[in-house]
């Protein structure tokens, strides 16, 4: 009877793993991975990928009308040709990455706006006290979405200054990740939500902690102010990002505060997020403030998105069009190093090619399996002439990547397979020499806080620190 028992699981078992096989069209690694997961864990392997494994339907994920998609569509066959007179224009960087625009363009609709003026935040204070200035002085519309939000005295002091505005008749609306934010519930809106704010969850289960899209995070972190003001980067929301978590010390991320057309295109984005989340046809693009007035920002800049609702991974192809094209050099910052096999060809490519590629990463986990992985995929670089630098200050999250001193992107993306093609990602690339080589320095002034991993060190790693690299990598496609 047992015998039976076990023949009939291994053949349900392989029937499942030949439908995963068959119909499932995935990265060989992603693949490879769920098919060991079958194998070692019969059919509660298969209960597993229901929750963290399923494809999303990609097929007008957003339900835009005929209407909106012929009108992006035209929007983005314009600058397409716009582009192509630019060329002769006395724009020597736009004229160099042309080829990189109209991939963004191309792929993602990601619109090159040429009037912005950008900020960038590297503490958290910092960020939150312009955020929280900014919000007081909203006259019309708050538009508010983070991965993270904790309820806790920072969770609460925006909750608090929202309902504020909403009392005094400003538009809220906040959108957040029901993963992301574990500990929060709409209970703690209820004063917002009765003031007139709108509370939405992205992808919220039925019966907590069932989640069958739990895979699936929108990881994107927005704030669109009145229209006019915009901000986009790696902070999530919660008094951990203020270094206040003994665990992490001083958290050292990244942050764009926009002015400019690019704004517009922010909005955009959070507005396809918050119709896919409200379930409602009656979201319309006229129902949020966007700024008509040009500005005299100089800064170029496009809003590249990604995720698990598109065939193509744009922003990973957005780097390594970046890594490969690079002259001189290429500058990381990045909580996780778990590339793809394309992603690490391009960057031994750059390095074989003579680039100078930096890679700066943490120093200490959050998440154990992810960081020795990290270390897995940071250490073959090495013998390729990487320089890998290990952050001491506490923990690093931002996610920024500079190119020869001319090009650079701050955003959402990890570089890891979930940020390449689980999560929902965003991120702003910035053609503006200013700009980049203020993020360099800032690359510069962290190096000083930073240990160098040595091909010497490396090698010597111990038996177990290898043991865990080897089974982290194994898993890193899921992860």
């Amino acid at each position: 009877m047992v015998t039976l028992i076990l023949s009939l699981v291994m053949i349900i078992n392989i029937l499942l793993s030949a439908v995963f096989l068959f119909f499932e069209r995935r990265d060989i690694g992603y693949t490879w991975a769920w098919l060991m997961i079958f194998y070692f864990i019969p059919i509660l392997g298969f209960i597993v990928y229901l929750f963290l494994g399923r494809n999303l339907k990609k097929k007008n994920f957003y339900g835009l009308s005929a209407e909106e998609r012929n009108s992006l569509k035209l929007i983005v066959e314009n600058q397409l040709v716009t582009l192509k007179e630019q060329r002769k224009e006395n724009n020597p960087l736009l004229m160099k990455y042309a080829d990189l625009i109209q991939l963004n363009l191309t792929s993602s609709n990601a619109i090159l706006t040429n009037d912005n003026e950008i900020f960038i935040f590297d503490d958290g204070q910092e960020k939150f006290d312009s955020l929280f200035a900014d919000i007081k002085e909203a006259k019309k519309e708050i538009n508010i979405q983070y991965y993270i939000i904790q309820p806790d005295s920072l969770g609460k002091k925006l909750r608090d200054e929202l309902t504020i505005k909403a009392k005094e008749g400003v538009k809220v609306r906040v959108l957040y990740d029901e993963i992301g934010s574990k500990k929060l519930s709409l209970k703690f809106f209820r004063e917002l939500i009765s003031a007139g704010g709108e509370v939405e969850v992205f992808f919220p289960s039925l019966i907590r902690p069932l989640n069958f899209r739990m895979n699936n995070r929108n990881h994107r972190k927005l704030c669109i102010i009145d229209g006019e003001i915009a901000y986009i980067g790696g902070f999530n929301l919660g008094n951990e990002y203020l270094g206040m978590d003994k665990k992490f010390g001083y958290w050292r991320d990244t942050h764009f505060k926009m002015h400019g057309d690019a704004v517009n295109h922010i909005q955009g984005r959070f507005i396809l997020d918050w119709k896919h989340a409200s379930k409602s046809d009656q979201v319309s693009y006229e129902q949020f403030s966007f700024n008509t007035a040009r500005l005299d920002g100089s800064s170029p800049v496009q809003i590249v998105s990604s995720g698990p609702n598109s065939q193509v991974e744009h922003l990973k192809n957005m780097y390594i069009k970046l890594i490969v094209n690079a002259k001189k050099s290429v500058y990381i910052q990045t909580p996780y190093f778990i590339p793809d096999g394309t992603f690490m060809d391009a960057c031994k490519i750059a390095l074989l090619s003579g680039v100078d590629l930096r890679i700066m990463i943490p120093n200490k986990p959050d998440h154990p399996f992810v960081y020795w992985a990290t270390w897995a995929y940071a250490g073959e670089l090495l013998d390729y002439g990487a320089k890998i630098l290990l952050y001491d200050n506490g923990f690093l999250h931002a996610k920024t990547i500079v190119v020869d001193e001319e090009v650079a992107s701050v955003g959402t993306m990890n570089i890891d397979s979930r940020s390449f093609r689980l999560n929902f990602e965003v991120n702003a690339i910035v053609y503006d020499e200013r700009v980049a080589k203020q993020l360099q320095e800032l690359f510069h002034q962290d190096s000083q806080l930073s240990t160098e991993l040595t091909s010497d060190r490396y090698r010597n790693r111990s038996l177990i620190i290898k043991f865990k690299e080897g089974i982290s990598r194994l898993l890193s496609p899921i992860l």
